[in-house]
């Protein structure tokens, strides 16, 4: 009698289990997904920028990039403490934990304000603090419009292209703030360089 209890007490624990399991483990992931891939097919595959069939990143990731002829992207937590570009690592997203009274972090925007003024050594504008400091996850696509024109100088020089279309071109590719009100404008370095590719 006690045996029959028990058996009956854990029938509809595992069948609950099982249930439970099945629905949020597996339908319900297979329902998101497919809804996603269908109503936001480029999103849900991964926001990826392509040159014809050639994948060259994803608009949601960073990348390093120091060619003198590009636009540079904020700096990633996952560089080392030289400050020189490495590549962006989405299994080491995070921030560097390095407070405002920290000397490291001043000494690696120091090093990175240096690396910017070598590669622009006429620019006396001062350097948007984006350019020297990482965002909270490491990878951030984005840069402030402003960023973005204090390198529209060095990349006109490097690619012998008037300055002016250079900043036209930051200024067609400045995003608004999401849903015209939540944050900053902003422009996405990667689909600014793509566009960049394309000029003549």
């Amino acid at each position: 009698m006690p045996a029959r209890t028990f058996s009956a007490r854990l029938r509809p624990a595992l069948v609950g289990v099982l249930g439970l399991s099945t629905l949020t483990g597996i339908l319900y992931p297979l329902a998101v997904t497919g809804l996603a891939k269908a109503l936001f097919p480029r999103q849900a595959g991964g926001s990826l920028l392509r040159s014809g069939n050639q994948v060259l990143g994803s608009a949601l990731i960073g990348q390093a990039i120091n060619d003198p002829g590009l636009f540079w992207t904020r700096p990633s937590a996952t560089l080392g403490t030289d400050g020189r570009p490495a590549p962006y690592n989405a299994l080491a997203s995070g921030g560097s934990n390095l407070g405002p009274s920290n000397p490291e972090l001043a000494r690696a925007a120091q090093i990175r304000i240096a690396l910017l003024k070598a590669a622009d050594p006429g620019n006396q504008a001062p350097v948007p603090v984006d350019l020297v400091t990482a965002s909270g996850s490491g990878l951030d696509p984005h840069i402030t419009p402003e960023a973005a024109l204090y390198q529209a100088g060095r990349v006109a020089r490097a690619r012998g292209l008037p300055e002016a279309g250079i900043r036209a071109l930051v200024a067609a590719h400045t995003e608004g703030p999401q849903l015209g009100f939540l944050g900053a404008p902003r422009v996405n370095v990667m689909k600014l360089n793509l566009a960049l590719a394309e000029l003549r």
